[in-house]
């Protein structure tokens, strides 16, 4: 059964249908989720959350061949929203590290990663989305555009200044 088909019968009520749909996207989903929370659980809770909303809006859906996109603006939303949520609750750490870690190596990429984790942060969530798409999902430009529904020449301008910023935050050593 193709796509269309599922989402038809799944907007008529049929559960099983909706069931199928979102199994065919689940390793997508963990993907999108992963790449914006950067934990397992929270992952997984984000993409319970988008097919709980996916499933009390799928009425709204209008056109059954943009599902997947669809379903990928829901679970984006709902992972631009835990960022939101985590950052307003994070605590205040004090400055030091406090632990000895025998592995430079691993410390180092660690810290390496934090700091790229960081300036993602501070991207405006459409740069930050395109290039987590982009560069963690590996998706082309007309795909992005796809998902995100914007025109292919917006998603290159903001693929160019998400890159830019990126660049300025890291300075020349990245």
């Amino acid at each position: 059964m193709n796509l269309e088909q599922l989402v038809s019968q799944a907007r008529q009520g049929d559960d099983e249908a909706f069931y199928q749909l979102i199994c065919q996207q689940q390793q997508q989903l963990y993907s999108v989720a992963y790449a914006f929370l950067r934990n397992e659980l929270d992952a997984l809770e984000a993409i319970q959350e988008a097919t709980c909303r996916s499933y009390l809006r799928l009425s709204r859906l209008k056109q059954p061949a943009h599902f997947r996109t669809w379903l990928t603006r829901i679970l984006i939303h709902v992972c631009l929203d835990e960022l939101k949520r985590k950052k307003r609750f994070a605590p205040d750490f004090p400055d030091g590290d406090g632990l000895a870690d025998p592995d430079r190596k691993q410390w180092e990429h660690t810290a390496d990663k934090l700091v790229i984790e960081e300036a993602l942060a501070k991207l405006t969530p459409a740069y930050r989305s395109i290039i987590i798409l982009k560069y963690f999902e590996d998706l082309t430009i007309r795909e992005i555009a796809l998902r995100l529904g914007h025109p292919e020449g917006t998603i290159k301008t903001w693929l160019h200044k998400a890159l830019a910023t990126l660049r300025k935050e890291l300075g020349k050593g990245w």
